[in-house]
């Protein structure tokens, strides 16, 4: 019986052990969240959810995984991203968040 690797909560792909991949706090430690509940990611999910997002806005308005996914540009990031092999981390950062 094989392990199945564990789901990232953002796009719904596996996250295979090689891939890199790291730990969201869901309220930011700055705001409130150190020692709070962390969620596992691919890394370029969580890049993402920085680029996007405030760490004000996160733990006001996005302290969960499903909350996250309804916002609209990650709600488009993860359309996009859904279509690349769990193991896809491009070499570039995408553009900062629009103040």
């Amino acid at each position: 019986m094989d392990d199945m690797p564990p789901q990232c909560p953002l796009c719904h792909r596996p996250i295979p052990p090689d891939v890199p991949q790291s730990r969201h706090h869901l309220v930011p430690r700055l705001r409130g969240g150190k020692g709070g509940e962390t969620v596992l990611l691919h890394h370029i999910c969580h890049k993402e959810i920085h680029a996007t997002l405030t760490e004000t806005e996160l733990a006001r308005d996005y302290a969960t995984p499903e909350a996250l996914r309804a916002h609209p540009r990650l709600a488009r990031f993860i359309a996009w991203v859904a279509k690349r092999p769990p193991e896809f981390n491009p070499k570039t950062a995408g553009p900062r968040r629009r103040r």
